[in-house]
């Protein structure tokens, strides 16, 4: 019984995104043949393949004798004929023998001349013996054809028949010039805004180009043009195409999507032609929406110069889509929608005024935009009454969109693996740590190695709570994670948007920390700081040449944009004298900071002391306990937290 419409969606997927795979148009797919006939061709062409190979080598090769034998066999007049063909000697017995090779008689034999050997005419012809110069009968030329071309004509014939099938209709180079983007139907269940959360400035941009789809004429009507182009742009996860996927649920029009990597191919024009391709599907399906994901892999910024390969075809595939986004006008309802994370890379000729007109910033969000986010991706998983998703929220300051629905993923997982009825704070608690800190280590450290641990740890700890207006310490453990011994945890009560020096300092000196305190209580360091070191020298860099927190620099950006190769351009890179005195300058602020860690241990050596001590006992210590231990008063509170307002 023929299924309705509904159980064919259903069973395509219901409640996503499905690609229409029933039209050929939608991109090059292999499609096995349902004709018998050629089936059966190539069956029998591979039949008779099979068959010529097994006749030709069914001739019996004749045996090899030593050409010693075969002249006492001449002498007694036991040879018949021969036919040589250089110095290889093809001939019958008289009668069959026995030759050493065989255990059966035999007629036919062969040998060979030797080289220092001058065979005598006389001799065979007195003995009787019938000779021939000419050579054996080969193979016709029929059958050296078929041996020689016949398997390759029949994988060329082969390779043009599946060519021609992954190309829909056509020759087999169509597939490679045909668009690979895929046209998204509209399911049951369709992506909308109600799906969005976090980025609610971002969706306000696009709701005007979902009304002009809805609503064309009311537009038209009074001479408005809608944009011809989007672009988004943000840090990964951040929810880019997700919000594409919501304009074009919303809007209820058809959606091509592709990554801008897949119009590049090997062969020269193959970028332009797929992008001609998309277009003119798009304008027969208008009003549709057209969606390019990561468009710096071919927008970027045009030499100038003289190119060829790669970097030549990504300009002609970047120039057809200057051209076609010029080529059709508001009035047609196509509306191109792209998203990168580097928006600096682009072209300017891609972000002119009709090509994209609008500009959207999708950024991380705020606490009210990540509790938002959590509740989207909790719908579907049981919750404990005492889970408080504004507390998550709080505790999670700068993830993503894509990293809060990771973090609720790895919670369910670590509920399933507890066995747990429904997902608990310590499950949410647990994928945090997993996500931030890395995976436990099971190492078997020895007690030096423990020790030094546990002091590291509680420098890094006890000088971060020391620093004004710093991050609270969350926990502190000398449980190896991921590549580390140890890990201290600091986490903000509230997002930060902006850093002053002085905060800086603080986390150059609590980095340093670690190493401050196995100078101190081991006279000697060890590779344990070697993160912390990184770190450090990369902040500090960002502080003297960035961000103009040096009095000998000044307000000077000393490290301008580098290319794709971490070189400096050419025309911005700072004079040597300039760049020995950011060195001097980056050493002088680490320095400085190392000592100001060294004081603030050695002024505060009995809380350094408890707090190894509790590690080495307990290998884990929480926010409450550290603070306890260290006798510290917490300058920022979570009752900050509170005064943002009720949850969203």
């Amino acid at each position: 019984m023929a299924r309705s419409d509904e159980e064919e969606r259903k069973a395509d997927g219901a409640g996503g995104w499905r690609v229409e795979g029933a039209r050929s148009e939608d991109g090059p797919r292999f499609r096995p043949s349902k004709s018998k006939a050629f089936w059966l061709v190539f069956a029998g062409a591979l039949a008779l393949n099979w068959y010529v190979f097994s006749t030709a080598s069914k001739e019996p090769a004749p045996v090899g004798v030593p050409y010693s034998f075969f002249r006492a066999q001449v002498e007694q007049g036991n040879v018949e004929s021969i036919t040589t063909a250089g110095r290889t000697i093809d001939g019958v017995f008289e009668r069959a023998t026995r030759v050493p090779a065989t255990a059966q008689p035999q007629r036919d034999f062969q040998t060979r001349l030797p080289d220092f050997v001058s065979e005598d005419l006389e001799f065979l012809l007195d003995n009787g013996v019938v000779v021939d110069s000419q050579s054996p009968q080969g193979p016709s030329i029929l059958l050296t054809v078929l041996l020689g071309f016949g398997p390759t004509l029949l994988l060329v014939a082969l390779l043009l028949f599946l060519l021609t099938r992954m190309s829909g209709k056509g020759g087999g180079l169509t597939a490679f010039t045909r668009s690979r983007a895929r046209r998204y139907l509209q399911p049951d269940s369709p992506t909308t805004f109600a799906d969005v959360a976090g980025i609610d400035e971002a969706k306000d941009e696009l709701v005007e180009i979902v009304d002009f789809l809805r609503n064309p004429e009311r537009y038209r009507r009074l001479g408005g043009a809608i944009p011809k182009g989007v672009l988004l742009f943000g840090p990964p996860g951040t929810g880019k195409t997700l919000l594409a996927r919501a304009v074009a649920g919303e809007a209820g029009v058809p959606f091509f999507s592709l990554s801008a990597s897949e119009f590049v191919e090997i062969l020269a024009g193959a970028g332009a032609s797929r992008v001609r391709d998309l277009f003119k599907t798009a304008r027969e399906e208008a009003p549709a929406i057209i969606y390019i994901d990561e468009l710096d892999a071919i927008g970027k910024h045009r030499s100038g110069g003289t190119v060829t390969g790669g970097t030549d075809e990504r300009e002609q595939t970047l120039n057809q889509i200057l051209t076609e986004m010029d080529g059709f006008s508001p009035a047609e309802g196509v509306v191109v929608i792209a998203s990168t994370n580097r928006p600096d890379t682009l072209d300017s000729a891609l972000l002119r005024p009709g090509r994209f007109d609008r500009r959207v910033a999708v950024s991380a969000p705020d606490i009210k935009g990540r509790q938002a986010i959590l509740e989207v991706h909790t719908r579907t998983v049981p919750l404990a009454e005492d889970v408080d998703l504004r507390r998550i929220a709080a505790d999670t300051p700068g993830m993503s969109g894509a990293d809060l629905r990771n973090l609720v993923n790895e919670a369910a997982l670590t509920a399933a693996r507890k066995e747990h009825e429904y997902v608990e704070p310590a499950d949410f608690a647990g994928a945090l740590e997993r996500i931030i800190l890395g995976a436990e280590r099971r190492l078997t450290l020895s007690r030096e190695e423990r020790e030094r641990t546990a002091y590291h740890e509680a420098g890094h700890a006890l000088v971060g709570m020391l620093q004004p207006g710093g991050d609270p310490v969350r926990k502190a453990t000398i449980i190896p994670r991921g590549r580390a011994l140890g890990v201290t945890l600091q986490r903000p009560d509230v997002d930060r948007y902006g850093y002053t020096a002085e905060f800086l300092k603080g986390r150059l000196a609590t980095a340093l920390a670690g190493r401050a305190a196995e100078e101190l209580v081991f006279g000697n360091v060890t590779t344990s700081p070697e993160g912390d070191i990184e770190l450090v020298t990369q902040l500090a860099r960002q502080m003297v040449g960035r961000w103009g927190m040096s009095d000998a620099i000044g307000p000077v950006a000393v490290i301008p944009e580098v290319t794709e190769a971490g070189y400096f351009l050419s025309s911005e890179a700072p004079s040597e004298r300039t760049r020995e005195l950011m060195d001097a300058e980056i050493r002088r602020l680490i320095e400085d900071c190392y000592e100001t860690a060294l004081e603030q241990l050695r002024s505060h050596r009995e809380q350094l002391e408890w707090l190894a001590t509790a590690l080495l006992d307990r290998e884990t210590l929480d926010e409450d306990e550290i603070y306890a231990l260290a006798g510290v008063t917490r300058e920022v509170t979570r009752e900050v937290v509170e005064e943002l307002g009720e949850p969203a």
